[in-house]
């Protein structure tokens, strides 16, 4: 990054410690006693998806995990340590996993180039493209095809995540904790509701309700 775009940063941290102080004196420290977030966010690494804002949140009402493609992954111990903060600890009541139409991540997986590293990641983007192939094939015109692809994506997601002992064993016990999946519009600013909300492991397939 340039000097003057590093300096920029800087300076615009102080203006905002200064603007939320005028308008509390007391707003840090209250923000330092802890959190109590009702809600868990997986969503994009993209820069242009900004948890908070989308959903008008202020901070310590949101706890946040990002990755490529909102990824929900059953071996991905850096997920699944926030997640078991967030429904153990925390005890949030929504996870909302949020994906976006125009997702880079998404879009590589539907096609055969080398990145990187990141191909790796990819993968599993392509597992998914995979478990809906013949649907999604029928999809003639390509935008349109990528859209309903973002949206699959992000219930596959939803699903994962409750499918995991983490959120079943927080249903088992009675814990109040619904999954939702949202799709963010980058060229409007919307967020659409999947409809997929699952607040029970009776909405998965037997073979993956665990026995406690």
């Amino acid at each position: 990054m340039s000097s003057d775009f590093y300096k920029k940063i800087l300076d615009n941290n102080k203006e905002w410690v200064e603007k939320s102080l005028s308008q509390d004196p007391n707003y840090f420290q209250h923000l330092a006693k802890g959190q109590t977030p009702p809600l868990l966010w997986i969503g994009c690494s993209d820069s242009r998806v900004p948890a908070n804002e989308i959903i008008g949140a202020k901070p310590g009402e949101v706890f946040v995990h990002r990755n490529i493609a909102n990824m929900v992954i059953h071996s991905d111990m850096n997920m699944l340590s926030v997640l078991d903060y967030a429904v153990n600890v925390l005890k949030v009541k929504h996870v909302i996993v949020c994906g976006h139409y125009g997702c880079g991540g998404v879009k590589a997986a539907m096609g055969n180039d080398s990145i990187g590293l990141i191909d790796n990641w990819i993968r599993h983007i392509k597992d998914v493209y995979r478990l809906h192939q013949d649907y999604l094939d029928t999809i003639q015109n390509e935008e349109e095809r990528f859209n309903k692809f973002v949206e699959i994506n992000v219930k596959e997601q939803v699903f994962d995540l409750a499918k995991t002992s983490i959120v079943q064993g927080a249903w088992r016990t009675g814990q109040d904790l619904t999954l939702h999946g949202w799709a963010y519009g980058l060229n409007s600013g919307f967020v659409t509701d999947l409809e997929v909300n699952i607040s029970s492991e009776k909405d998965l397939d037997e073979v993956y309700q665990l026995k406690f």
